[in-house]
């Protein structure tokens, strides 16, 4: 299924920010079901960032690959949320290369933070999708992490 980037949430606990991913259907946005995943505080900046563009003066480890990849000639083509294990899940990013289509095992934080940056499409398998997905307002009374960002 194809899916966009809703948006990026979390909730502050004694401990910490806990950020959420929240991907909703590319055909239909508004959709009540969404595909949460939870991230590192600096994986929720970083894909953050790559949505608002935002230019810094030195790269951050997305950006220098991202600036490898394409230095070298490639380019993201796509990224796929693809398994679920033990609670952990796995995503696939795809090159496309001079030399030939790559696809690397990603972080799903890792592969969101570049399609963020590149404009790619984002997918999630189907029946993942179907078995996962959660409803919208369980997390409408967590906060934008832009506006949490802007308090640190």
């Amino acid at each position: 299924m194809d899916v966009l980037i809703d948006s990026i949430r979390a909730v502050e606990t004694p401990t910490g920010m806990v950020p959420v991913v929240l991907l909703a259907p590319r055909d239909d946005p508004e959709s009540e079901a969404v595909f949460a995943i939870y991230v590192g505080v600096d994986e929720a900046r970083s894909i953050a960032r790559g949505q608002d563009a935002v230019d810094l003066p030195r790269p951050f480890t997305h950006d220098l690959f991202l600036d490898a990849i394409e230095e070298l000639g490639g380019r993201v083509a796509t990224v796929a949320v693809s398994d679920l294990e033990e609670g952990t899940y796995y995503a696939d990013l795809e090159l496309d290369t001079p030399r030939t289509e790559a696809s690397l095992d990603a972080r799903p934080s890792d592969a969101i933070a570049l399609a963020a940056r590149t404009g790619a499409p984002i997918a999630v398998d189907d029946d993942l999708f179907e078995s996962e997905s959660q409803n919208r307002q369980e997390f409408e009374d967590l906060a934008e992490i832009r506006e949490l960002m802007r308090h640190e």
